[in-house]
């Protein structure tokens, strides 16, 4: 016998998927939020929640990003990629991240808390909850996107327990686990 789950009722369907009604189904998704970084030939950062685990051993990640933005070339160019996962209270330096006014290059992290990554040299930005720096590993067409697996080399984290989360078009956080 099936269980009932309350509230599964849809209040909107479409049978004919476009973008904006997988954009809608998607905001409903609630995902970690991260800035993506690169070094070496090229410095950007981008705000990014389409970053996910891929294999433990080795241990790989992905990010998935639009073929026309900036970060799409940067990878490319720089043959890595950084992740810093970011704390409840970074909601600010995500938008930062989102804004196409800001300086471009290597002065965009300027008066950002930054160190360079030891191996691949892109900003690991500073109060995250964790970062990752990453060799570029495998590159996959997805539609408009590219998915960009990288293989992890370096991984750390903070005893923060505050996380910011990205839900129905804002920000949020989640506190975690104090043990």
């Amino acid at each position: 016998m099936a269980a009932a789950f309350p509230n599964t009722t849809p209040d909107h369907t479409s049978d004919e998927v476009e973008s904006g009604s997988l954009r809608q189904a998607m905001r409903q998704f609630a995902t970690g939020v991260t800035v993506v970084t690169t070094g070496r030939a090229r410095y950007h950062g981008m705000t990014a929640n389409s970053v996910s685990s891929v294999s433990l051993d080795p241990p790989m990640v992905l990010c998935c990003v639009g073929r026309t933005a900036t970060m799409h070339e940067a990878i490319h160019l720089s043959r890595s990629f950084a992740v810093s996962v970011l704390a409840g209270d970074q909601a600010e330096l995500a938008g930062y991240f989102t804004d196409r006014t800001r300086p471009r290059g290597r002065s965009q992290f300027d008066g950002v808390d930054w160190r360079p990554g030891p191996h691949t040299g892109a900003p690991l930005l500073g109060g995250c909850l964790a970062w990752l720096e990453c060799e570029l590993s495998e590159v996959h067409p997805g539609g408009d996107h590219s998915i960009f697996v990288g293989a992890v080399v370096s991984a750390s984290w903070s005893t923060a327990r505050e996380a910011l989360l990205f839900f129905d078009g804002a920000f949020g956080s989640i506190a975690g686990d104090p043990r």
